[in-house]
């Protein structure tokens, strides 16, 4: 199979994507070397670039792509457990580790999530140091910082819908 890439533009720098066979298999951000040939190109790049651009907009929470990490078995659990980190939160090493049933491994949750190679989409950027500290990060800490910022700022702007009021409660009844 052929590697798909594409380069975007994004809040954060440029970010490169790849992909095969239907799949997203990664996610760089700069600097990272540039593919030769961008070659015949893959629809899921195109998905990603829309669903990147709509998380950046702060119109997305949540990526609905396939996805093709290659990884080892624990790293690839490792990942698997980072998708589900609820946008716009945090979680510790130590708190991942114990999620993937290995507690007090969290240098090798921590090496894991620094081997992630789908960075924001397998959001490796929500885990903290056991005191919420910002702890390394591929992309470097200052990405990291604006990446967690804005999901917070999403998040907080989301209101939870309102229940339905009806019948005697939504004219104001009052109890006779």
């Amino acid at each position: 199979m052929t590697q798909s890439t594409l380069i975007i533009d994004s809040p954060i720098g440029r970010l490169l994507l790849s992909a095969e066979a239907g799949a997203l298999t990664g996610l760089w951000m700069e600097p990272f070397e540039e593919p030769a040939e961008p070659g015949r190109r893959d629809p899921v790049l195109t998905a990603a670039r829309r669903q990147l651009d709509a998380y950046f907009a702060g119109k997305l929470t949540a990526f609905d792509l396939p996805l093709a990490p290659a990884g080892t078995p624990f790293q690839t659990g490792v990942w698997d457990e980072l998708q589900r980190v609820p946008y716009g939160t945090t979680v510790s090493y130590a708190e991942l580790a114990g999620r993937v049933g290995r507690p007090g491994h969290f240098r090798a949750v921590g090496s894991a999530n620094g081997r992630n190679p789908i960075s924001i989409i397998i959001p490796c950027h929500r885990v903290v140091g056991s005191n919420g500290s910002l702890t390394g990060y591929g992309g470097g800490i200052d990405r990291k910082r604006w990446l967690l910022d804005h999901e917070a700022a999403v998040a907080a702007t989301e209101s939870p819908p309102q229940p339905r009021r009806s019948g005697a409660a939504a004219a104001g009844s009052r109890g006779r």
